[in-house]
């Protein structure tokens, strides 16, 4: 890879601490893996999950020489009113990062649609049609929304928010991406590129993710952030076939190790290279709560990550 260099980073999802699922190891253990399998960077991971207070997440950070990359959270961002109830929340969190951060690196508000509260959603998951997009009114209501929630969390901190495209939420599609990024201003709101969700949105007609590249490049303007996840084309039609849930396919490895997927990541690091990326790339491999082996795959995927010369 070619162009400035970003540095690698790993999140506690990768460890089983994914939606509430409930958490199957503790913060410290985590974080100590995490710089032992030779990542310099992570996320908040679920709410609770990392230290609340932001003089002790920031000690515990910068004593094992990590950056606090961002916070995922979610919020339905399609209800005024709901959204009204989640700000405080949402600016609580993007204080504490602000607080916390041991670099100067600002971290992002991750913010996301609440993927699975929309039944009809949900049941689409990785087979989504035209039909099944938000209505006019409804894709208004939530591009404005989410501004709100941005130009709150800059006017209160400073930070930036990138919205996260996501299976089983609202934006899943390229197309729902694409739109959504017309009708947001760029100055307030970006995205988080995942290599693995914008592969499993594409839907049916690309069980290989081979548009994952061409769609990065497509949306690298509005893609300051982007993370790494490889996806089991296997597990996604099965998804897509209709024989098994968004999150039992999670259950039953939807996103393997890097290298072991349907993802070109050699082609993901040389557009990343061509438009000049520069921030962090953040491995994700969401498993659920005791499974899988978050610490020897968070090693393999460094060394694969190696091999491919970052």
């Amino acid at each position: 890879m070619t162009g400035p260099e970003p540095r690698v980073a790993n999140a506690p999802c990768s460890w089983g601490v994914l939606g509430g699922a409930g958490v199957a190891v503790g913060w410290e253990r985590m974080l100590d893996e995490l710089v032992a399998a030779g990542y310099h960077g992570t996320e908040l991971g679920d709410p609770g999950f990392l230290p609340d207070d932001p003089k002790h997440l920031r000690e515990a950070l910068a004593s094992r020489g990590l950056a606090l990359l961002g916070g995922f959270r979610n919020a339905p961002l399609h209800d005024p009113d709901g959204v009204t109830a989640a700000l405080p929340e949402l600016l609580a969190t993007a204080e504490r990062m602000a607080a916390a951060a041991p670099t100067e690196r600002a971290p992002y508000l991750i913010l996301c649609d609440d993927p699975g509260r929309d039944p009809r959603r949900a049941e689409r998951a990785g087979r989504v049609r035209r039909c099944d997009a938000m209505d006019p009114d409804t894709h208004r209501t939530f591009c404005a929304q989410t501004e709100r929630v941005a130009r709150a969390v800059r006017d209160r901190t400073g930070l930036a928010t990138l919205f996260h495209p996501h299976a089983a939420s609202r934006i899943e599609t390229p197309d729902e991406i694409a739109r959504f990024l017309d009708d947001t201003d760029p100055d307030a709101v970006g995205i988080v590129f995942d290599t693995a969700h914008v592969a499993f949105g594409h839907g049916p007609d690309d069980p290989e993710a081979r548009e994952v590249p061409t769609l990065l490049r497509q949306f690298a303007p509005r893609a300051p952030y982007v993370h790494l996840k490889d996806l089991d084309p296997a597990v996604a039609r099965r998804v897509r076939d209709g024989a098994i849930g968004y999150d039992a396919a999670v259950g039953a490895g939807l996103y393997p190790e890097l290298g072991r997927g349907a993802i070109d990541f050699r082609a993901v690091l040389g557009v990343l290279a061509d438009t000049g990326y520069d921030d962090w790339l953040t491995v994700e491999q969401d498993v659920l709560p005791a499974h899988g082996t978050p610490y020897a795959s968070a090693v393999r995927n460094r060394a694969y990550l190696t091999r491919l010369g970052l």
